[in-house]
């Protein structure tokens, strides 16, 4: 899902190619994929993936390509669309299903779906994230949720020594955490980052808590962002700050781990595809991860990227379903998973000794495998970012000091105008 390994990786883009391929030799259909998957070494990963399926299937010739970050897919994809020329396969956070389905641009895939094998496999929390108004249009090419990092050593130098579960405990927690060494009124040390900023980050990192407060945002297909949850959720976060126990990030950055790293904040929420990344670092092994706390119920937020088949004609879309097919295999989520910190979303690939092993050589990933019984995914209907964008604004007005309440009135209403007018 969050690609952020590396500021310089995030960035980087690769145009479309200026020239057509050549043509596939007689007889042999040929797909073309397109991705944003970042950092590079995951895309290396995913064509290893790619060209496999290639050498297995005679008669099938994908052709990957990575179009760009999500904010430089989308006006691609909907101009291929509209033009009638789109890819055969698209990877896409599912957040996008409903504009996709208005502008009828996907196949549907509930009868296929209904006679795969592999679909007995799947983790029964994505399901959420691939249907929209009763049928199913993506399955999920891998799985991650976000969880609460922290620094063990800052917690026994605090004498912290039972984990935080509830949001009381939490708060208690980042109080105790945060540190004036030199009696300035600044402090050296905060118990926790929370993201500044109105952007998808933003969303992200706080519908955990959203739904762990028993709150909705959407109701019959409509934005309900006055919701007793949604104003527990923010009060939540600014009684940290009214604590003095958290530090903003930089806007718009609150991905970024520099302040984790080096020891300024104590705890931050993030997620699995950092583990490849965080051991490099000065923080070593100095790290581990405990389940979002929760208040009424335990709760996450699930991440990660999912296959759309495009319509195109009938021959490409049976193709484009084989790889489909492979792509929610035990071996291709295994070798994925294994390669990228992604979570398997075959259940088989996540039982199997293969994947144990790795587990147990990087046992923090335990946190968020038992977290996907509790995962939500963002909701999935045709307006989603203008929701987002609605809701990032009440976010980053509660973090700068408004009331929750007003903030979330004052979104809706906006909300409200818009969907009228739709």
């Amino acid at each position: 899902m969050w690609g952020w390994r590396s500021r310089s990786a995030s960035r980087c883009f690769v145009p479309l190619p200026a020239k057509l391929p050549p043509p596939p030799p007689a007889g042999i259909i040929h797909l073309t994929l397109w991705h944003g998957i970042n950092p590079p070494p995951n895309r290396d990963v995913f064509q290893e993936l790619v060209d496999t399926f290639n050498r297995e299937h005679a008669e099938i010739e994908v052709e990957a390509l990575y179009v760009g970050q999500s904010d430089q897919q989308m006006p691609k994809v909907l101009t291929a669309v509209i033009g009638g020329e789109p890819p055969d396969i698209l990877w896409f956070s599912p957040t996008a299903t409903g504009q996709f389905v208005e502008l009828q641009a996907l196949r549907s895939l509930d009868d296929w779906f209904a006679q795969l094998p592999a679909s007995q496999q799947l983790d029964p929390a994505l399901l959420e994230s691939m249907r929209f108004e009763g049928q199913l249009w993506s399955v999920p090419m891998a799985t991650n949720n976000m969880g609460l990092f922290y620094r063990p050593s800052l917690f026994a130098a605090a004498g912290i020594t039972e984990l935080p579960r509830t949001w009381a405990e939490w708060r208690d927690a980042a109080r105790k955490l945060t540190r004036d060494r030199d009696g300035d009124g600044q402090p050296e040390q905060y118990g926790m980052l929370l993201p500044l900023g109105k952007g998808e980050w933003s969303v992200f990192s706080w519908l955990p808590f959203l739904y762990s407060a028993g709150g909705e945002i959407v109701a019959n297909g409509a934005p309900t962002l006055i919701d007793p949850g949604a104003v527990a959720a923010l009060q939540l976060w600014s009684d940290l700050l009214a604590d003095g126990s958290a530090l903003l990030s930089q806007p718009e950055r609150g991905y970024e781990q520099d302040a984790f790293i080096s020891g300024r904040v104590a705890m931050q929420l993030t997620g699995p595809w950092t583990l490849g990344f965080l051991p490099e670092t000065p923080v070593g092994d100095d790290f581990a991860v405990l389940p979002i706390p929760q208040q009424a119920q335990p709760a996450t937020v699930l991440g990660g990227e999912s296959l759309f088949v495009m319509q195109t004609t009938p021959e490409r879309e049976q193709a484009a379903l084989e790889f489909l097919a492979y792509a929610l295999s035990e071996e291709f989520q295994t070798r994925w998973a294994l390669g990228t910190g992604y979570l398997p979303v075959n259940l088989a690939a996540r039982a199997s000794q293969t994947y144990q092993d790795y587990v147990a050589q990087q046992p923090v990933l335990r946190v968020f495998l038992d977290q996907m019984a509790a995962g939500r995914s963002r909701p999935i209907l045709p307006g989603y970012a203008r929701l987002s964008d609605s809701l990032g604004r009440a976010i980053e007005a509660v973090l700068l000091g408004d009331d929750p309440e007003v903030a979330l009135a004052r979104s809706q209403q906006r909300l409200e105008l818009i969907w009228r007018r739709d």
